[in-house]
This record gives C-alpha cells, sequence and structure tokens, in this order.
C-alpha cells in the first residue's frame, strides 16, 4: 500500500488528471489555449495576401441576422472595414480567443467605420448571448441568414475574415488567434485609412 502512494506515483496520477480534463473539458482547453496566446502563440498572419478567397458572385447576398430579426448584408458594407468571426460556444479554440476578440471590438466599438459580425455556427441565440452576458463582452452575436460561400467559410471553427472598405479580404484565418494584439489593432487601423 505504501508503494502506491510514492510521491513519483501521486505526480503522474496528478499529471494524468491535468491531461483528461485538457482534453474533456472545453473551458479547461480554452484557458490552456489563452495562455498559449499570452506568451506570443497563435499571432494572427497578417502579412499573407489572402487570394481568390471572394465568392465570385461578390459579397451581395451574403446575409446574417440578429436575436431581434434584423438582417445585415456583407454587400452593404462597402466602405467599412468588416471583421466577421464564426464561433461556437462548445469550441475551445473559439472561447480562447474571444477575450482577444472582446478587447478589439472595445478598441473599435465606438467607430462607424469597423463593423463586427460574430456568427453562432448553432445558431443558438439564447445560449451565445448566454456566454456573452456571462463573460460581459459587447460583441454583437449574429446567425447567418443565408448560404454562406465555403470560399469564406470552410466549416472549421474559428474562422475570421476581414473585409477592407473595398469589400475585399484582407485576413482570412481558422484557428485561434489573439487578435488584441498591437500589430493586428494596427493592421485594422491601417485597413481604415488611418
Amino acid at each position: 500500500m505504501r508503494k502506491m502512494f510514492k510521491r513519483s506515483n501521486v505526480v503522474n496520477g496528478i499529471f494524468v488528471i491535468l491531461i483528461l480534463v485538457v482534453l474533456f473539458v472545453p473551458s479547461a482547453k480554452a484557458v490552456m489555449i489563452q495562455g498559449l496566446m499570452e506568451i506570443g502563440l497563435f499571432k494572427p498572419d497578417t502579412s499573407a495576401e489572402p487570394r481568390g478567397l471572394l465568392p465570385a458572385e461578390g459579397l451581395s447576398g451574403i446575409r446574417f441576422k440578429d436575436a431581434s430579426g434584423k438582417e445585415i448584408d456583407l454587400g452593404d458594407l462597402k466602405g467599412k472595414v468588416v471583421f466577421l468571426n464564426f464561433w461556437a460556444t462548445w469550441c475551445p479554440p473559439c472561447l480562447a480567443e474571444m477575450p482577444s476578440v472582446n478587447k478589439l471590438y472595445e478598441q473599435f466599438k465606438g467607430d462607424k467605420e469597423v463593423v463586427f459580425i460574430l456568427v453562432d455556427a448553432d445558431s443558438d441565440f439564447k445560449k451565445a448571448q448566454k456566454y456573452m452576458d456571462r463573460k460581459a463582452y459587447g460583441l454583437p452575436v449574429y446567425a447567418a441568414a443565408s448560404s454562406i460561400p465555403e470560399s469564406l467559410f470552410a466549416g472549421a471553427l474559428p474562422t475570421t475574415v476581414v473585409f477592407d472598405k473595398e469589400g475585399r479580404v484582407s485576413y482570412h484565418g481558422s484557428g485561434a488567434a489573439n487578435y488584441a494584439s498591437t500589430k493586428f489593432i494596427d493592421f485594422i487601423r491601417k485597413l481604415k485609412g488611418n
């Protein structure tokens, strides 16, 4: 019995339990990814040129609706920088990047030239809003109100697309990223023209 409670066995047991928690508890995995973001991993690459990502028919007709039923059409947002993020409450990388998305939103929420559209992949407004309220995020939640071209969203969560004022894709990334970095904030400012 004494051999079973040796220090190395206890440490190994704790380690196994921690790994299982990270594997099976989405919020624990999100916290781990957030920690990795804080040390500089998961930086969005704004230097890559996302070519050929626009749908051939343009952005008009790609619509999203909010909880009240109000619709927004990407084609109507020409002249604005658009931050479009596809996410879900059950997705650990989505939850991990959400604090940085919220910080970016707080930076630009009063700016009429920047629009944020956070698309809940499950279209469950109640669940998504409950998450936003619990975290005290002011992010606007939408659901898809039309088909979304695969060139913009192929199903990987999270996916973030940023359009410049001309409606061109300026950034397209899948997976968690730290959008509150100074480099990304400067990228949005550059797209705005200041």
